[in-house]
């Protein structure tokens, strides 16, 4: 793990140095929130794959409903005829949670990098880098201690807090209307556990705010970025597309 760490500890230093001339002290975070970008850029096609499967399931309206009519006495036979017309057309019902799961280890990677003290055995030394007054290795209960919810780092966090608010509520206002547009589904045209996560989902995005508050604000600043990268690139990309899937989550 050593050698990969090592690794991105450098990428994120070279980006640093790229943006110091425009960031300055705050180069770092800024590397940070580039690296996230691209990272999110990487696995823009597997969202635009998920966002055509999303279209591809509506076009099945038509097959579904003369499946309910052929097979409406035996669920079991109609839930299984349902996934094998799923898996005809080439249409995943989870192909939406893959871009999130992509990202899981770069999430990781900058929550290690700016959790140990030593990378590679020499003094990690990116922990000293700040976001203003915040620390980059530090959490929301460093910045308590250090001069409260209101002082120089409290403030960062405050404002790390409220562009996650913002962008929770836009994206489960926009889930809640599409889920009401698309009407109501009936239970055999989704796959086990789907209505369960149809009803999670539209919350989740405010679990970041957890998220946000207690891992390194190096990785806080990962998750608040990859979530409003999401939030938007979900709006273009379910733009003509009623009942959208799931809402984007964190990171």
């Amino acid at each position: 793990m050593s050698p990969v760490m090592s690794l991105f500890a450098s990428l994120v230093g070279q980006l640093a140095d790229l943006l110091h001339p425009l960031c300055r002290t705050s180069a770092t975070a800024a590397a940070i929130v580039l690296f996230t970008a691209l990272v999110r850029l990487a696995v823009h096609p597997l969202s635009r794959a998920a966002a055509r499967g999303q279209q591809a399931r509506a076009r099945l309206a038509p097959q579904l409903a003369e499946l309910r009519g052929r097979h409406g006495g035996d669920p079991e036979r109609l839930r299984r005829a349902v996934l094998e017309l799923h898996a005809k057309e080439k249409v995943p019902p989870l192909a939406g949670c893959l871009p999130g799961l992509l990202q899981l280890p770069a999430f990781f990677l900058m929550y290690h990098l700016f959790s140990g003290s030593r990378i590679g055995g020499e003094a990690n030394e990116l922990l000293g880098h700040r976001l203003f007054a915040a620390g980059l290795g530090g959490r929301w209960a460093d910045a308590l201690g250090e001069g409260g919810v209101f002082g120089p780092a409290g403030l960062v966090y405050l404002a790390l807090f409220g562009v996650v608010t913002v962008v929770a509520a836009f994206t489960f206002v926009r889930a809640r209307r599409q889920f009401a547009a698309a009407g109501p589904a009936e239970p055999e045209q989704m796959p086990p556990g789907a209505g369960a996560m149809a009803r999670v989902l539209p919350l989740m995005p405010f679990a970041t705010l957890v998220t946000v508050a207690v891992v390194p604000l190096a990785a806080a600043l990962y998750v608040v970025t990859s979530t409003t990268w999401s939030a938007v690139e979900r709006v273009f990309l379910y733009r003509d597309t009623p009942g959208a899937g799931p809402p984007t989550t964190a990171g």
